[in-house]
């Protein structure tokens, strides 16, 4: 089992930044991929970032490229977002994610693969 921690949101002004931390406890944090994804009020839930159990590959949504960076610590089971000129559309309660991952090094950009949650925490973008 593995426990996912999330925070670091908060309420910024657009153009603002704000850097995400999610803390995992439980097995073996390195050979899980992990993502973000976020879900906004009235919306479904989409896919934001992933990265690798390495963290040599990663993948963003078109709608965050170039804004967002997630990372990885696995010395300290830690993975973060760092989000860079936020918009009012990044408002949402933003989720991380882990599955574990067998053989080669890869993410996933769906959540049917991500078995494992945290409670979310919230992002409010003001304009």
């Amino acid at each position: 089992q593995v426990q996912l921690v999330e925070s670091g949101g908060g309420l910024v002004q657009a153009g603002g930044s704000l850097r995400l931390s999610c803390a995992a406890s439980g097995r073996t944090f390195s050979r899980y991929a992990m993502a973000w994804f976020r879900q906004a009020l009235g919306k479904e839930r989409e896919f934001v970032a992933a990265i690798s159990w390495s963290g040599g590959i990663t993948g963003y949504a078109d709608s965050v490229k170039g804004r967002v960076t997630i990372s990885r610590d696995n010395a300290k089971n830690t993975v973060f977002l760092q989000m860079n000129s936020l918009k009012p559309d990044d408002t949402a309660v933003y989720y991380c994610a882990a599955t574990p991952i067998t053989g080669s090094d890869h993410v996933y950009t769906s959540s049917d693969p991500y078995y494992y949650w945290g409670q979310g925490t919230q992002v409010t973008v003001s304009s």
